[in-house]
């Protein structure tokens, strides 16, 4: 059975999905305007991981991510380069994949962009008035709070709380303060559509409702996104949605953690944010999921580069530990030794940690376990030159269940990842070094040697050849 923390419920509950083995998910995509920054790698990262988990435990999974594709912040941001509004969306969107790519996330089964839902965005808010949840004044639509009675029951949030904070902005016209928009009238100059209620376009909230609704029903299994999405997006789309449908808008409610520098939110409005791209110019992609996956998903984390350079080591050792297999099978075998690793205890460890809540830092401690072992047992057996043979089949099985843990998460292998270019490169020093070796020529195989230990490459050399590690 797979738990999940319900926002909703602020408790932990077991899943239990609407159709047998089929998991339909909602995530809120990027406003495309700008590069992504290590906020939305974050909820990237951590959807794809329980996407990837619902699959290993055998669901089908419906996955949508959405692009929002016209927005304030995207007509600006054509005004400053001096492009159209739509060739900004463009670019930002490839950009967003791009990054996708690189780190390993899956392709969602539907990738909605708002402008490609116009129509369907016109059909639900003339509903809405139809229904008496939303009014038109003056070219905008705007959406009766008060007619919802359980406004705030995701946010946990009181009309008088929101009260207290809310006003009512110049050259809005809303009949109450409360009030949210669910079609803005164009200004001259920007993008727009043709309506019921003159040229506009939607608000941000009634896109998600309408792109969540067409692909995955009217009331889907999950809903995700960041804790800053909890209020006022993801209440409004309740709001609008079960006031449009009469039916729950989502069974399961999930946020992950903020990204946080210097103890603050990492945001493009503070300035204090860095870009996926920006950080895949020093560390690799895997680095990046592994310092994300070291913490529970629903707390924030703290983001630096000195905490990414300790990802970077401890996946080192796991990375070591996989290459170490080689080693350990040109061992010789002897018919008695210790107990061999229990691989069935830590998957049984493993499984557990991700279906409580997907606990992605409590299963990777269960790998660095294997290590551990492992490592005990490597060394215990090059130190006698041979290890026996339920030893060395429940090693080579313990490196099989952990490269099978690290493709679970998301985690590239080595090779793939380095196009194997670098791989190669240190392995034909070591066959150079080998030869030289062999010719007596010690003070230039010494030379190889140092310098890549200076590049964090160790080499060992063994009754049974040369093996190099990192770090």
């Amino acid at each position: 059975m797979i738990y999940v923390t319900n926002t909703m419920t602020d408790e932990k509950e077991e899943f239990k999905p609407l159709e047998d083995r089929v998991v339909k998910i909602y995530v809120c995509g990027p406003t495309v305007y700008d590069h992504a920054h290590i906020g939305h790698a974050r909820s990237a990262i951590v959807f794809d991981v329980i996407r990837r988990w619902f699959e290993y435990r055998g669901y089908r999974v419906i996955f949508v991510r959405n692009y929002t594709d016209v927005d304030d912040k995207i007509i600006k941001r054509a005004n400053e380069e001096g492009i159209p509004w739509f060739k900004v969306a463009d670019k930002y969107i490839k950009s967003y994949e791009e990054d996708m790519e690189t780190l390993n996330v899956k392709e969602p089964t539907f990738k909605p962009r708002v402008t490609e839902h116009i129509r369907e965005i016109i059909e639900m808010i003339d509903g809405l008035i139809n229904k008496g949840f939303a009014y038109e004044a003056d070219g905008d639509v705007y959406f009766s709070v008060r007619k919802f009675p359980e406004y705030g029951k995701l946010s946990k949030r009181n009309l008088d709380e929101l009260l207290a904070g809310a006003r009512i902005e110049p050259g809005e016209k809303k009949k109450d303060p409360l009030d949210f928009a669910l079609w803005k009238k164009s200004k001259e100059g920007e993008p727009g559509w043709e309506s019921p209620w003159g040229v506009g376009r939607p608000g941000w909230h009634i896109e998600c409702s309408v792109m969540s609704m067409k692909y995955l029903g009217e009331t889907m299994d999950i809903h995700g996104g960041g804790l800053d999405l909890i209020f006022p997006h993801h209440e409004n789309e309740i709001a609008q949605s079960e006031a449009y449908t009469g039916k729950p808008f989502a069974r399961y409610w999930i946020h992950n953690g903020f990204v946080m520098v210097n103890k603050e939110k990492m945001s493009k409005s503070l300035g204090n944010f860095f870009t996926i791209k920006e950080i895949l110019k020093e560390f690799s992609p895997n680095v990046l999921r592994f310092f994300l996956l070291s913490v529970h998903y629903r707390s924030p984390i703290d983001f630096s580069k000195d905490r990414l350079k300790e990802s970077e080591r401890a996946l080192e050792r796991i990375q070591n530990f996989i290459k170490s297999a080689s080693i350990i099978e040109s061992l010789a075998e002897t018919d008695y030794g210790k107990e061999p690793i229990s691989v069935s205890t830590y998957r049984k460890d493993f499984e557990s940690a991700m279906d409580d809540d997907f606990n992605t830092a409590k299963a990777l401690s269960v790998l660095f376990e294997v290590v551990k072992e492992g490592n005990l047992v490597k060394d215990r057996a090059l130190k006698e030159g041979k290890i026996s043979k339920e030893e060395k089949f429940s090693y080579l099985e313990a490196v099989d269940f952990v490269k099978e843990c690290l493709n679970i998460l998301g985690f590239k292998e080595e090779r793939e990842m380095e196009g194997g270019i670098e791989d190669k490169l240190i392995e034909l020093l070591v066959e150079v070094r080998g030869e030289l070796r062999k010719k007596k020529e010690f003070q230039l195989a010494d030379l190889i040697r140092d310098r890549l230990k200076e590049l964090g490459i160790t080499l060992e050399d063994l009754p049974t050849g040369t093996v190099y590690k990192r770090g």
